[in-house]
């Protein structure tokens, strides 16, 4: 939802009920993760994508009719002949997905969910798609307090303790309970759609290499941070596209920077005065992802420099160096695609393979 909510949160605010299609659930070679959303307003307008083209003109009747109905439904996308080729989805794959009507009457909370995603503040919308309990029945839960209900104590109870639990790894998928919110049940279905604050990436060394990752980065949806202890180098002007440039020594600014599993650290400075002390709190921060650039040489000698320092094998064992994939890149475009890749690549466990030499689901669970 976040790719349409400039739109459709003015819709809202002029008083508009529009129908907002969202992904709940997918299966083998879905197109669109689960979160993947699609708005058409009263007017007939339609932002944002659902399955990259496959089952839009479908879903937009969909939404048309709930409009008319003010009822929320869940429709099922698949690969049965008739089906398939009659909305377009021949991928293979299948898609679950939640259509309602929003607007200040149907969704009271949503002005509020608008504004946290906006601040970047973490928020949870917990929605009934499957089972016992009203489909379409919401409940909305932040760190720190919550709004609606699911319609049972018990249940929202289970449920507020879940969806605070994804929203911390920013995670987006369905909950199944029992019918009274059993949690050992799998009657009711319920989709937590978490919208936590973007991951950071920390990219250190003002150069132009760090430019090109810069960029790639901001367009993959991370909060871009460039650290450098050269105030020359480390300009706002010569890196545009970061969220924000700190001029500090790497391994100091990196020790008083909060970072959690979804933090990527790029460290580009390939100079043992900054890199070996930088790497050395890197590599015992829970980072998910902690890559170093340099030649086989420069990356012999860093190695050495690090164990000298003390840090252990197991640590050495996290870092990714040279940093990204192979795939022959030269220049800083290229070498940030290769970057881009490898975290791609660590995110959903791809192969690092050509397509064309895999068999089986391209996308992975």
């Amino acid at each position: 939802m976040r790719d349409v909510l400039g739109e459709i949160g003015a819709w809202y605010a002029a008083g508009e009920t529009f129908g907002l299609a969202t992904v709940v659930d997918t299966f083998r070679s879905a197109p669109r993760p689960p979160g993947a959303a699609m708005a058409v307003s009263t007017a007939g307008e339609a932002v944002g994508s659902v399955s990259g083209g496959c089952v839009e003109g479908a879903v937009y009747e969909v939404a048309r009719e709930v409009m008319d109905t003010g009822r929320p439904v869940v429709r099922r996308y698949g690969v049965s002949d008739d089906d398939a080729f009659a909305v377009g989805l021949t991928c293979g794959g299948i898609l679950d997905v939640l259509v309602e009507p929003v607007g200040p009457a149907t969704y009271p909370e949503f002005a509020d969910v608008v504004a946290s995603v906006e601040r970047h503040e973490p928020v949870a919308v917990v929605t009934v798609v499957a089972g016992p309990r009203e489909i379409g029945a919401r409940r909305v839960v932040w760190p720190d307090r919550v709004a609606g209900s699911l319609g049972l104590e018990r249940l929202d109870a289970a449920v507020d303790d879940d969806a605070r639990g994804m929203l911390a790894q920013g995670l987006t998928g369905v909950r199944r309970y029992g019918p009274d919110g059993e949690r050992r049940g799998d009657e009711l279905s319920v989709f937590v759609h978490s919208f936590a604050p973007p991951p950071r990436m920390l990219v250190f060394g003002a150069i132009d290499f760090a430019a090109a990752v810069v960029r790639v980065g901001r367009f993959l949806g991370y909060h871009v941070t460039v650290c450098d202890a050269r105030p020359v180098f480390a300009t706002a002007k010569r890196f545009p596209d970061a969220d924000e440039v700190v001029v500090k020594w790497p391994h100091r600014f990196l020790a008083e920077t909060e970072v959690d599993e979804r933090t990527a650290i790029c460290v580009l400075t390939h100079d043992p005065k900054f890199d070996v002390p930088l790497l050395e709190v890197a590599l015992r921060t829970p980072a998910g992802y902690v890559g170093a650039m340099g030649s086989r040489r420069t990356h012999d000698e860093r190695l050495k420099r690090l164990r000298e320092a003390g840090v252990t094998e197991d640590e050495i064992a996290r870092l990714r160096s040279p940093i990204g994939l192979d795939i022959g890149a030269r220049t800083p475009e290229e070498t940030a695609i290769s970057v881009a890749a490898e975290l791609i690549e660590l995110r959903w466990g791809g192969t690092g393979r050509p397509l064309s030499e895999t068999e089986g689901r391209i996308h992975g669970e």
